[in-house]
């Protein structure tokens, strides 16, 4: 798709810039006095808990912002391979996937030896990251990404909105309740920024998150403090439509000059608008980037130094912003202590920036913001409708800030190797050149794109002993999705796209070499047991009244090509619904030319379950007879 040839406009990129206008706002309302979960910030992490919370209609839900109204332009672009796949999880990632820039290649400049003054290629190479996902990495307005989960989440069932023009002012936890799951812990007030005269609510919640950016009133109101290195380099962001000389306009290119700094250029979606991070000048200790008294044209100025001799002509300023260099992550990401040592269940959460923070050149702010609470938002769920124990609640903090951590490493590494300058720490810059660059996204590119992100074993991730089972399908990693055939109309299905953020588990049983309408199979004998056995997880934690399939789905893979569905058990094809209609959906077979088995290393002889959790992590492996191993799984969290 093209657009933004006239200029740029936000909005919905399914209709023609000429008649593109930025959506209403809702009227506003009062706060609710009382709610299950109180957000506050209406950035990607906030949008994504919602939009997962949204699906529940036993689960009440109030989203805050201090802004007017949503975010029309700038700020994050790139989207991972990693998001895309939790975008499909809320069945959005087709629209990202038709309107963003796919990122294919990545070119290097350097100093020209002939001419120290003027840059030239060195040479390009395609994405690191093409092949880990079967989504590419993209680059899309993050206004357009918020666009799409408000809109889920008006469509839902909960019709969630946010609540704008709202800033808190005093949150307050209180520790005699916190323990009690019925309880009401959290008191927070909020100021009308539009109203005159001020007018302030106040609203109670079982839970709070604060998603509210990296000047969390949420963090500092828990007493959380941000640990690690301060600013020290200043960065110009800018999307721009120019017209230029430039060859490689249209890829990620890493340009470093001699003397003058360095600019990373992304081209951005629609075919003319693009990004451009200009390196500025170092800070001395305790300065900010808003005592530089910089603006835009200076901006510009410096990337037409930098890139010369090419010609960098700006007709259109979409948006702009002077950005500090600093990495710090926050000591804890809950309300309790340090390590939790007394196993207290927290009732209070930050998310997102607000507790990690980082120069944007990686793209990994918003890519690692939305998974933090796309690994919370289930948690939640599961605990306030009484499916899980409460523990699972202390998972998300140990989970994601090794991930946070890791994040801050890999962004100073980066900072440093883009610079051209020497940053406060150091009188002098290491030299680097743009092959350093490039070995450090190769190195680094799973971690980049999300999907090597693994967490820890822990009661929601065990099973290790049986990794050799599917070496493909790494424990604590997310489901790598691969396509199978689906048995009862023979359409290729990408497996990983049934584990959609609806708050279930999946088990994937992928079958031996025995035929599965055997009873005396392997198959044959786990799905009896997970139908009738009074031990199984499926009946344990299912109400009587509700669908089979309705806390843990279950599907099954098949090496078998000649099957047919009837011959199969009613399990694999249950019957659903008020009109008791069978669900045809949940049985595959394997490709013949791209064999999932082989592609993802599982033991054709052996066969296993591979149980995902609800965030499309892989929580275990084990062998297709394993049943008492199963119901124990599941037994350490989840509720009768």
């Amino acid at each position: 798709m093209q657009y933004h040839l006239n200029g740029f406009k936000p909005g919905n990129h399914q209709i023609p810039d000429a008649a593109r206008e930025p959506a209403s706002l809702a009227p506003i309302v009062d706060l609710p006095s009382e709610v299950d979960v109180l957000i506050v910030g209406c950035g990607p992490a906030g949008l994504a808990l919602a939009r997962q919370l949204a699906a529940f209609g036993d689960i009440k839900t109030c989203i805050v912002e201090q802004k007017p109204g949503p975010m029309l332009f700038g700020q994050a672009d790139g989207i991972s391979c990693r998001t895309m796949e939790i975008m499909e999880a809320f069945n959005s990632s087709e629209m990202l996937v038709k309107e963003a820039y796919q990122l294919h290649q990545n070119a290097f400049w350097e100093p020209d030896n002939e001419q120290p003054n003027h840059i030239k290629r060195t040479h390009k190479v395609a994405d690191a990251r093409l092949g880990l996902s079967e989504f590419t990495h993209s680059v899309v307005n993050q206004a357009r990404l918020h666009d799409i989960l408000l809109e889920g989440m008006a469509q839902s069932v909960t019709h969630l909105v946010p609540h704008y023009n709202r800033q808190l002012l005093t949150l307050e936890v209180d520790s005699e309740l916190t323990q009690d799951l019925n309880a009401y812990p959290i008191t927070a007030s909020f100021e009308r920024v539009d109203a005159q005269p001020a007018k302030v609510e106040t609203i109670r919640a079982r839970y709070v998150v604060g998603c509210d950016g990296a000047r969390s009133a949420v963090r500092k109101n828990l007493s959380i403090v941000l640990e690690g290195d301060s600013a020290n380099k200043a960065w110009g962001v800018m999307d721009v439509l120019l017209v230029t000389d430039f060859p490689d306009i249209r890829v990620k290119s890493f340009i470093q000059s001699k003397d003058n700094g360095a600019v990373m250029l992304i081209p951005r979606e629609g075919g003319y608008l693009v990004r451009l991070y200009v390196e500025l000048d170092l800070l001395d200790k305790d300065q900010r980037a808003s005592n530089l008294e910089l603006n835009v044209d200076d901006i510009i100025a410096k990337a037409q130094l930098i890139m010369s001799p090419y010609k960098v002509d700006v007709k259109e300023v979409a948006w702009w912003s002077i950005y500090e260099v600093g990495q710090r992550v926050a000591d804890r990401f809950d309300n309790t202590p340090a390590g939790n040592p007394e196993g207290l269940i927290p009732r209070a959460f930050v998310a997102g920036d607000a507790c990690h923070t980082h120069s944007p050149k990686g793209g990994w702010g918003l890519n690692t913001s939305l998974p933090d609470t796309f690994n919370l938002g289930w948690k939640l769920a599961a605990v306030l409708r009484g499916q899980s124990d409460a523990k699972l609640l202390q998972t998300y903090s140990s989970e994601r800030r090794k991930i946070a951590q890791h994040l801050i490493e890999a962004d100073r590494q980066m900072s440093a190797l883009v610079a051209t300058r020497p940053s406060a720490q150091k009188d002098t810059q290491v030299k680097t050149n743009t092959a350093d660059i490039e070995k450090f996204i190769a190195r680094q590119n799973g971690f980049i794109a999300g999907t090597s992100i693994q967490y820890n074993p822990s009661f929601i991730c065990s099973g290790t002993e049986h990794q050799h089972l599917a070496t493909g399908f790494t424990i604590g990693q997310r489901f790598h999705s691969a396509e199978a055939i689906r048995l009862t109309d023979g359409r290729p299905q990408h497996l990983g796209h049934l584990n959609k953020a609806d708050g279930r588990w999946r088990i994937f049983i992928f079958g031996n070499q025995q035929n599965p309408t055997d009873r005396a199979s392997d198959v044959y004998q786990l799905v009896q047991f997970l139908e009738s056995s009074v031990t199984s997880p499926v009946k344990k934690y299912t109400q009587d009244n509700a669908d089979i399939d309705a806390v843990i789905d279950v599907y099954g893979v098949f090496q078998q090509q000649d099957l047919s569905i009837e011959d199969l058990p009613d399990y694999l094809w249950p019957t659903k619904g008020k009109y008791g209609l069978r669900d045809y959906e949940k049985v595959f077979h394997a490709k013949q030319d791209s064999d999932i088995f082989s592609q993802r290393g599982i033991d054709r002889t052996s066969g296993c379950m591979v149980v995902v959790r609800p965030d499309q992590h892989i929580a275990t492996i084990l062998p297709l007879n394993a049943t008492e191993e199963l119901s124990a799984f599941f037994a350490e969290f989840m509720l009768a």
